[in-house]
This record gives C-alpha cells, structure tokens and sequence, in this order.
C-alpha cells in the first residue's frame, strides 16, 4: 500500500476472463435509474455537515426532508465536527460498510501548549505516517480497547508561531480519533497539545466538490420538485449508491448470472467476466453488472489470480444482496 495516497486513489489492473454484450433490455446504468422514487432509494448525498447537530441527527432530517423510509450516514463525526458525511437512502444503506476500508481524510487546527521549536514538526508529524496504536476516549461509542489504525499521509499546511497553532491534512484509516493524534504528537513535542477545530475532507472518493451539498440545499431542491416537478438539483445532489464503492475490489458478471446472485446464490467463475486482480482469498468484494449496477457483496473463496485459471467451480460467498429480483431475467443452467 502506497502512504501517500488513501486506499480509495489505489490504481487496480483488470483480469478479463472472457467478453460478450449486455442486453438493455434488463437493468440500466445506476445514473439512469427510473422512477425518481427508485433512484432516490438507491442513492447517497455527499453531505456537508455543520457544527452543532450529531451524525444521527444529520441522517434523520434528510430522511424527513426527502420522505424516504430509511436513511444511514457513512461514518460519524463529534457535534463539533464539519465537513464530508456521506448519507445513504433506502435500499442504499446497506453500502454504508463498503466505506469502511475506503479511507478518510481530515484537516485538523491544532494548538500547541507551549513554546517550542517549529522546524521540529514536520519531523514529528512524519513520525505517525504509519499504523499507530489508540485507545478510544471515554465519550465514544465503542470498546475502549487498545486498536491500530493506519496514518496513510500527513501534510503540514501551515503554523503560527505567536499562537502556537498547527494546521495539517491527514489521510487515515477509519475510526482513526484525530484528538487523539493530537495529543500524542504534544507527547511526543514534550509540551503537549491538543485540537481545537476539526473537518472531514474526504470519505472515500466522497470529496469537496460540486457534488457537495448543505441540509438547505437538499431542502431547495426537495421543494423545486413538489412544486415545479424539476428533478435536476435533486439528481444532482444524490448520487447512485455505487458511488459509495468505487474504491472496492469488483468482479464483473454476465447478465445470465445476476439474478442467481439476486437469490442469494454463490457466484461461481463461469459467471465471472472480469475481476480486480489484487483480489485475494478471504476479501469482500463487489458483484457488479456489465452496466455498472452494484448487485452484492461477496467474500471470496480464491484470488483472482487463481479465479482466472479455473474452469469450474465456486469463487465466492453472497454475503449481502443489493439488487430487487428478476431485475435480470432467470437463466436455467445448461445439461
């Protein structure tokens, strides 16, 4: 794994087993989804979350803003905290756990306790550029357990000397406590230090682009459709929900086999087209169409480089089904 890239920028090389047309006359690209209600209950908004109001809360008043029966956000941030917070709809939350192993990126002020040389603190950031060790702090929802977590990159940004204050950018695994970090950087300074402002940048390939949008822009653009049936800002706020696992290992299947894995089947390789060839025994992995439609996540059995010698055989465990089915038609094996 590189350090200075997140695991969602990682390049991946193609294993093509074999080729042969989609029929589009089944399924469709995720962006072309239809009705309206259909896409929404498959899609996820790239949030900017404000200070003051929980993750939770977050999550809840978009479901009620755009009247779905369901909504989950792609990993909490502290009440205090702005910036990136991915919120799944419907159907769509369940890819909320492909986020997990996507990276997460923050940028972080910092207040320095003391007095101290400043040409130190490039060094002593660089020092947790790799897997670091955390106990969760007390006021955290999960087990305070001594854990690792991987530091991918951090960049000094900027430092005022007369405040004492640091701002840097770090790239980390998830559930990776920024305060934390800052207090152990002040141990290891000898003066202490401590966070005083936090934002989340980057979930994944979720970043502060056009896609961005505020509760108040999705309330806007909620209301342009009840009243004028203008569907445009609406789509252009919720993505498809495979957005959410660009960054995953994928294996790509023939229209024959889709709705088998639909059923909760296993996917065996001569369903298989192409697939990711850092693929390895024990990953989850996504089940994809040729059209780009997330269908499943699977566990493998074997790597992809063993996958693309086989002839016959079981290659993965259907863990959990995405796709409605007879979205594809059923396909009965052949004598």
């Amino acid at each position: 794994m590189e350090k200075s890239i997140l695991p969602a920028d990682r390049k991946r090389e193609i294993i093509i087993r074999a080729e042969e047309e989609t029929d589009f006359n089944y399924g469709c690209k995720p962006e072309d989804r239809q009705p309206l209600s259909h896409y929404i209950n498959n899609g996820i908004i790239n949030l900017d979350k404000p200070s003051g109001p929980t993750s939770h809360e977050i999550a809840t008043w978009v479901k009620k803003i755009l009247k779905v029966k369901k909504s989950g956000h792609g990993g909490t941030l502290d009440p205090k905290v702005t910036g990136i917070l991915p919120v799944a709809l419907g159907n769509a939350t369940k890819v909320n756990t492909g986020l997990l192993n996507a990276g997460k990126e923050y940028v972080c002020l910092m207040k320095i306790h003391h007095k101290f040389d400043f040409s130190r603190i490039r060094g002593v950031l660089n020092l947790f550029t790799n897997n670091i060790y955390q106990i969760p702090p007390l006021k955290s929802a999960v087990a305070r357990v001594l854990r690792t977590r991987r530091i991918y990159y951090i960049k000094l940004l900027e430092f005022e000397k007369d405040e004492n204050l640091v701002l840097f950018k770090v790239g980390c695994e998830a559930g990776t406590y920024i305060r934390k970090l800052c207090y152990d950087i002040g141990e290891v300074l000898l003066v202490g230090a401590s966070m005083v402002e936090l934002r989340r940048t980057r979930v994944g390939l979720f970043k502060e682009d056009s896609t961005l949008c505020t509760l108040q822009d999705l309330n806007d653009a909620m209301y342009l459709y009840e009243k004028e049936g203008e569907e445009y800002y609406l789509k252009k706020f919720i993505q498809p929900m495979e957005t959410a696992i660009e960054h995953m290992d994928k294996i790509i299947i023939r229209d024959t086999a889709v709705d088998s894995i639909c059923h909760g089947a296993d996917l065996a390789v001569n369903g298989v087209l192409n697939l990711n060839a850092s693929i390895e025994k024990g990953d989850i992995v996504a089940i994809m169409t040729q059209k780009g439609e997330l269908v499943a996540f699977a566990t493998t059995f074997r790597s992809a480089r063993k996958i693309a010698t086989l002839k016959s055989g079981l290659i993965a465990k259907t863990d959990r089904v995405f796709m409605k089915r007879k979205t594809y038609p059923f396909f009965k094996k052949k004598d």
